[in-house]
């Protein structure tokens, strides 16, 4: 039996979740245990944290964790060091998960939904973002502080050793090798000592991969030949700021920001899955929410951590026949296809199983 941590989370996260179990149950049944989870909001208003130490040890002791989405602006007025989004880096940190794996691929059926011109969009939209998970400003020193004048200020630091930087490489790079044996690597150089000691890493562990071809790229030309000529990227790998920003970018690129799973994970098959969107509380309790980015991620699950490839196959041609029958939830939804719920599509990729 494995055991699977289930984090609901906050606003839409418990619908997502809900509607991912059930088809994990539907595709393995009887092979899985899972324990829900506290963390996020929803911890804070029970224990008055966002991540308890037994809900840590719970992810910490199960062999894969799912996690729908947390935060809110319910809890916009915690201090810093105890919003909702402090137990995700928490269990991050904790989970020791330093390489978040984010898909970006357009499925056929949703390229009308791609808000790139149309000659763009035919040519293929196919990456992986490899975003460093632990290091980079989330996890540097936080500062509010006043200046010698009495004036209010603050300073959030970037840092990376060298170590967190040549791991992260080498995902990018093996990966790289089972697909197009491009890595795309990211930073700030012309300006940031970090990325220029980036820079230097990743070119020197690039050496053991003379098969796979290194570009770089600043930046703000990145987020800017994402959206010229996306077909042109097969693995990016960056720090964890730019890939948070970047991946969102892809999202849409690809149709919507509900539709991209992520995988985060570490020295081991221990991984921990969400989606990219965030906890969307102007929708939560509707049945709008698109549950496709969830599902997608008990698929990457299934597959990385558990080796169970044949049922991650069933997962995810059962979403592209739903996609290819005109079933769409809002996000999605163009002219010429069908409005349905949120469990409405849970059902529709349930029957097609």
């Amino acid at each position: 039996m494995k055991k699977v941590a289930v984090i609901p989370g906050d606003g839409i996260g418990p619908e997502v979740i809900g509607a991912t179990l059930e088809v994990l149950k539907k595709v393995a049944p009887g092979q899985f245990e899972f324990q829900s989870v506290a963390m996020g909001g929803n911890a804070i208003d029970k224990y008055g944290e966002p991540l308890p130490a037994e809900s840590l040890r719970i992810c910490q002791e199960a062999d894969a964790t799912l996690l729908g989405a947390v935060g809110g602006p319910k809890w916009d007025n915690q201090p810093p060091d105890n919003r909702p989004e402090r137990g995700l880096l928490g269990v991050r940190k904790g989970l020791k998960v330093f390489a978040n794996i984010r898909p970006a691929k357009i499925f056929a059926p949703l390229a009308s939904a791609c808000p790139l011109r149309k000659d763009i969009a035919e040519k293929g939209i196919d990456f992986i973002i490899v975003r460093e998970l632990t290091g980079g400003i989330y996890f540097g020193k936080h500062e509010a502080f006043k200046t010698p004048e009495g004036e209010r200020a603050a300073r959030d630091v970037m840092e990376y050793s060298e170590h967190e930087i040549r791991r992260i490489a080498h995902v990018a790079f093996k990966m790289a090798m089972g697909r197009r044996k491009i890595v795309t690597s990211i930073d700030k150089a012309n300006i940031l000592t970090v990325s220029r000691l980036w820079r230097e890493i990743v070119e020197e562990v690039a050496k053991e991969y003379p098969e796979v071809t290194l570009n770089h790229l600043y930046v703000d030309n990145a987020s800017m030949q994402l959206i010229r000529v996306p077909s042109e990227f097969d693995v990016i790998v960056t720090e964890n700021t730019f890939g948070d920003i970047l991946s969102d970018e892809a999202s849409q690129i690809v149709g919507s920001i509900g539709m991209i799973p992520s995988a985060s994970l570490g020295d081991n098959n221990r991984g921990l899955y969400e989606p990219i969107h965030g906890s969307a509380p102007d929708i939560a309790g509707q049945d709008k929410a698109n549950p496709i980015g969830t599902i997608l991620c008990g698929a990457m699950m299934l597959r990385w951590s558990f080796g169970m490839t044949e049922e991650a196959d069933r997962i995810e041609c059962a979403v592209d026949e739903v996609l290819k029958a005109g079933l769409r939830t809002g996000d999605i939804f163009t002219e010429g296809t069908k409005l349905i719920t949120g469990s409405g599509m849970k059902d529709e990729i349930i029957a097609r199983l």
